[in-house]
């Protein structure tokens, strides 16, 4: 199995739950050249009208300064590891388990497929877990 596997900054940003709050803070990212590969946000129910929004990659000085100009940080609690390559049956399960198998507990999983690719971002609770699991799935 080729896998690409790397560690990924995932940046964070707290916005307001209403209509174009998340347009707001992506616009600022596009403005600054920021080309998005991954983007959730969810509304967070213990803070009424808020939402969080996640995001990587950040790169570059201008796209740096306008995520943190629009609220941005990188998460310092949120390790991940992005995962890419050829799309087959299962290979999220065959993912998961050689990560399980080497010892390292998921804290989330976000995965999608186009085309022949597939692509997971897959966040571990620490630094250590993070780089335990590439070491396993560069070896894979």
């Amino acid at each position: 199995m080729e896998l690409s596997v790397e560690l990924v900054d995932v940046w964070a940003a707290t916005i307001e739950d209403k209509p174009g709050g998340l347009a707001q803070v992506l616009n600022a990212l596009r403005q600054a050249g920021a080309d998005l590969q991954f983007v959730v946000a969810r509304r967070t129910p213990e803070t009424a009208g808020k939402g969080v929004v996640f995001v990587a990659p950040v790169q570059g000085e201008s796209e740096i300064r306008a995520a943190t100009q629009a609220g941005f940080s990188v998460s310092p609690s949120l390790h991940s590891v992005r995962v890419m390559g050829m799309d087959q049956l299962g290979i999220i399960g065959q993912v998961s388990q050689m990560l399980a198998d080497g010892g390292v507990n998921l804290r989330g999983v976000s995965a999608a497929v186009l085309g022949t690719q597939f692509i997971a971002y897959i966040a571990v609770d620490s630094l250590q877990d993070a780089e335990t699991a590439v070491d396993i799935l560069q070896r894979a």
